[in-house]
């Protein structure tokens, strides 16, 4: 059985529907350890931005409302709650209008600065899995183990289209909408999706949940044994 007294920070980064929530929330709870989900963040700051009818290129009046504002997450075994100054908005996060915004709202500089910054806050004492697009690369470079999660294109729209119950002919809309977040956040000029130098690549492509899982899990107990825990 693994020795799970030291307490490590597992980053997990990838492009969008590669499944980076759904293997970030069963490892963290087969681990028992705390899910944080920095996307979410972003997507709480797009919803303020809808809200409050603010531009998502206006980088100085969306730091503004971020440093104003309250974001929590707060893990449970379904996946995170997510609360905006006191509101439980997890559900409202997820629709598409805030989807496409957050994408928009994460390019900015100044805004990721800040959010990195609260994100490190929250993973200091170890003990988490965080998942994202910059964990291993921005965030927390010096992460204990670093995950990159990618699939296939088709692979990626047919699991957006069954999370989010759509019909078969919104596919084509789905799709578009994935290379259009590929490119974004792959050709930022601030924290680029890229795998870090030292992440294992995994491509669940043809795996399921639990098959990745097993895998990080593997992973895991490999560097806890190297490191004498």
């Amino acid at each position: 059985m693994t020795d799970r007294s030291r307490k490590l920070v597992i980053a997990i980064d990838g492009p969008a529907g590669a499944g980076k929530s759904t293997i970030a929330s069963r490892l963290a709870r087969k681990l028992g350890y705390v899910n944080l989900e920095t996307g979410a963040m972003y997507r709480a700051l797009a919803l303020l931005a809808i809200e409050q009818d603010l531009a998502c290129d206006d980088e100085a009046a969306l730091l503004d409302a971020a440093m104003h504002s309250k974001i929590v997450l707060q893990p449970r075994v379904d996946g995170n709650r997510v609360l905006l100054n006191g509101r439980d908005v997890s559900d409202r996060i997820r629709q598409s209008d805030v989807t496409q915004a957050a994408s928009r709202v994460s390019v900015h500089p100044r805004v990721r600065e800040w959010m990195v910054a609260r994100q490190r806050e929250m993973g200091s004492a170890g003990g988490v899995v965080m998942e994202g697009r910059d964990i291993g690369t921005k965030v927390f470079p010096n992460a204990d183990l670093k995950i990159f999660l990618e699939a296939s294109p088709e692979v990626r729209v047919e699991r957006r289209v069954r999370q989010n119950e759509l019909r078969p002919e919104q596919a084509a809309a789905v799709a578009a909408e994935l290379r259009e977040r590929d490119e974004r956040d792959r050709t930022r000029s601030n924290s680029p999706l890229v795998p870090a130098p030292d992440a294992v690549i995994i491509d669940s492509s043809d795996l399921d949940a639990d098959q990745v899982v097993s895998r990080v899990e593997s992973l895991v107990a490999k560097k806890l044994a190297a490191s004498g825990s």
